[in-house]
């Protein structure tokens, strides 16, 4: 019995093992393009495409830097990402928890069909609606404006009404019943209650919203036409056209200053974002 103990407990460690090294191996591989983005951005022109490959560069240069500042304004298409990304990401957590609750904690005629509803147009494709959404857009003048790209926000997202529904069905309802019977609105209890309750996922969602927006190409490319208003994505996807050849050292320290903000805000919200997306998965 008890060597049948201790060959269990040897299996579970080497399991745990086994599990830790295959992680381990699984981020290494994924982690090595980041490595050679910023490898590549110290490099000199010559040391890039060397072969075998060149992990460090031979000789630390920041000239890749000063040229890419001077190709794009990175630091004013950052600003401009985060004017559209900010009335978006409030647009679409407030609209989007509201209607949550809505749905998680009232009872209403033909609220499954309307639920519903909702989730099946998560199933249309974005090139579906793009061209006809375009149109309407131009027509009514915001065309080469942040418009198209902030105001549907306030509509909400389907995707994280959905999200948000299943993290509000775990809320015992004692909590709401004893704000009601202290004389609490619904809407005060939705303020106070729930969104508190919620801070995990509402900071989970806040930072898809963010990323959304930061790495979001196509609409961005749709919309805007002036330079002045250029995105991160887009001064990034215009680098050769700017400087007539791919210079590949400073297109790599370009799109390194412009994945820094994420990454510090991914390392900042990491324990509310994984904390999230565990409770968002659990219905009680």
């Amino acid at each position: 019995m008890k060597k049948r103990r201790n060959f269990e407990i040897n299996f579970s460690i080497v399991r745990r093992v086994m599990w830790y090294v295959i992680s381990i191996a699984g981020s290494c591989i994924m982690l090595l393009p980041f490595l050679w983005m910023v490898s590549t951005s110290f490099k000199m022109e010559n040391e890039i495409f060397t072969v075998p490959i060149s992990w460090l560069p031979q000789q630390i240069t920041f000239q890749n830097y000063t040229r890419a500042l001077e190709v794009v304004p990175i630091f004013t298409c950052m600003l401009n990402t985060v004017i559209i990304a900010v009335p978006k990401i409030l647009g679409e957590v407030f609209v989007s928890a509201l209607v949550a609750f809505g749905f998680a904690r009232f009872e209403f005629k033909g609220r499954n069909a309307m639920f519903m509803i909702m989730l099946a147009t998560m199933m249309l494709p974005y090139e579906v609606t793009m061209i006809p959404t375009f149109m309407a857009w131009s027509a009514l003048g915001f065309a080469d404006s942040y418009v198209p790209l902030t105001l549907p926000a306030f509509c909400g997202s389907a995707s994280y009404i959905f999200f948000l529904k299943m993290y509000f069905e775990t809320v015992p309802r004692d909590y709401e019943e004893a704000a009601w019977i202290d004389g609490a609105s619904n809407l005060r209890v939705f303020r106070m209650v729930f969104l508190p309750l919620a801070k995990p996922a509402l900071i989970t969602i806040c930072l898809w919203s963010f990323m959304g927006t930061w790495n979001d190409l196509l609409g961005q490319l749709i919309y805007i036409d002036s330079q002045s208003k250029y995105t991160v994505q887009l001064a990034l996807a215009s680098f050769s056209s700017m400087t007539g050849e791919t210079l590949w050292g400073p297109l790599m320290a370009a799109s390194f200053m412009a994945l820094i903000p994420v990454i510090v805000l991914l390392l900042y919200a990491q324990k509310y974002f994984m904390e999230g997306v565990k409770m968002g998965g659990i219905k009680g």
